[in-house]
């Protein structure tokens, strides 16, 4: 896939260029899910939170108010029970998936569990945008300062990328500089720490960073 990986979504015109290069064609002419699924297993995050999402109006304008020309909702958690034959179609239509935060283990588990992991190699010109924890279940681990849900095994995500990634810096009390380091210490692998300008364009073996704010890459 083409991945935009972002801490707080698309927020400055430099993030929405760099989503629109990924399309290779006008938000307007695109086909986008919403993926909220996330949100479930984050207890900051519930039903009014997951509408927001929906509706785009979170934030002011969000993922899903940008314009596209339809939006519909992909919830993890109900494939499994309706069966390949129904949802694959859907995906493979969809020119962009859009992945909220919340709980990136708890988003992973849902990933594994519907087969949607396992799809993602074949959805080659399909772009991936994740807010926050949403980007963060492509990295091989999350740490275990960002890991909400209750059952989750361990800070361990999809892998699907090379890195990590620290998100919201400077936005929450726990999202230091001096936090991110700590971090990413334990993580024990190459890292990038973003605010929620900035953002990860990932093409193939190409990452490249596009921001408005501040970001490092540790170590």
């Amino acid at each position: 896939m083409k991945l935009l990986l972002t801490s707080g979504g698309v927020t400055n015109p430099s993030i929405r260029n760099a989503l629109v290069g990924l399309l290779d064609r006008p938000i307007d002419e695109c086909t986008a899910l919403a993926v909220p699924t996330a949100q479930w297993g984050h207890p900051m995050c519930g039903p009014a939170s997951v509408r927001g999402f929906v509706t785009g109006e979170r934030h002011g304008v969000g993922l899903t108010a940008l314009g596209w020309a339809s939006v519909g909702v992909l919830e993890l958690t109900a494939l499994p029970s309706i069966g390949e034959d129904r949802w694959l179609p859907w995906v493979r239509d969809a020119d962009v998936l859009l992945v909220d935060g919340g709980d990136a283990t708890y988003l992973a588990h849902w990933m594994r569990t519907s087969g949607l992991a396992d799809l993602l190699p074949s959805l080659t010109d399909t772009v991936w945008v994740g807010v926050s924890a949403g980007s963060m279940v492509l990295t091989p681990r999350i740490g275990s300062e960002f890991v909400a849900w209750a059952d989750a095994p361990d800070d361990r995500t999809l892998g699907l990328v090379d890195f990590s990634l620290f998100p919201h810096l400077d936005v929450f009390p726990t999202n230091t500089m001096a936090d991110a380091e700590q971090w990413a210490t334990a993580i024990g692998g190459p890292a990038y720490v973003i605010d929620d300008q900035t953002a990860l364009t990932v093409v193939g073996d190409s990452v490249d960073v596009v921001s408005e704010g501040t970001w490092v890459r540790l170590p």
